[in-house]
């Protein structure tokens, strides 16, 4: 009796996976946020070493420790002490502070507002026909900015003046303005850039094309 042979099929591939091993793509890099201390550690030793053009004989002679321990600490592959970082951080030319502010993780916020999102609020100028959007918010406990989107046409009223603590930003998107600060008056068209100091009168003057529109930052200081 002659037996049946059974063919196996080959495994099957996962074809997101073969899909990047064809094309040589190589999987996401870890979250840093992941990265032991160590490892960090050892990574901005080596970028400093290599940024001062040393060797690692060279950090050795300069730090009492030997070429293979360092090369350890470099790969995440040993701890090194505090004196130890201490000798490297000397060697290197840097504060120890210094080097654990390199290996901190940068945290940060971000906030993205959607043009549906914008809030229209109430500001002095709304009573003469601006209209302001409102284009960032809630940045914690204590005000550092406030960005506006401005727009204002021919129906406005008057033209009111302003006074405010801080610095203000001014960018020009359309129309043309003739502006006045203190004693003087600036003519801003599209994609100029006005910066002043907030507590000195100022406000439009003259509105030269029916309709203009601007942003405005107000930086407020410490």
């Amino acid at each position: 009796m002659v037996k049946a042979r059974v063919r196996r099929a080959p495994p099957r591939r996962h074809p997101h996976l073969a899909t990047q091993a064809s094309q040589g793509q190589k999987p996401p890099p870890p979250d840093k946020a992941n990265v032991p201390l160590e490892k960090r550690i050892g990574e901005v030793l080596k970028q400093l070493r290599l940024e001062a053009n040393l060797t690692l004989a060279d950090l050795s002679a300069g730090s009492s420790i030997s070429s293979a321990m360092l090369s350890r600490i470099e790969n995440g592959m040993a701890t090194a002490s505090l004196d130890a970082l201490e000798r490297l951080c000397h060697a290197l030319g840097i504060d120890l502070s210094d080097l654990f502010k390199r290996t901190d993780h940068k945290k940060g916020t971000a906030q993205l507002v959607k043009r549906s999102e914008q809030m229209e609020v109430v500001r002095v100028g709304t009573k003469y026909g601006y209209t302001y959007k409102l284009l960032s918010y809630d940045k914690g406990p204590k005000k550092l900015f406030d960005p506006f989107y401005i727009e204002m046409d021919k129906k406005s009223q008057s033209y009111p003046r302003f006074s405010h603590p801080g610095t203000e930003f001014i960018y020009m998107l359309q129309g043309r303005v003739e502006y006045r600060f203190g004693d003087f008056t600036y003519l801003l068209e599209p994609g100029d850039a006005f910066t002043f100091s907030g507590d000195v009168v100022h406000g439009p003057e003259r509105l030269l094309d029916n309709q203009a529109k601007f942003i405005s930052i107000i930086m407020y200081n410490d």
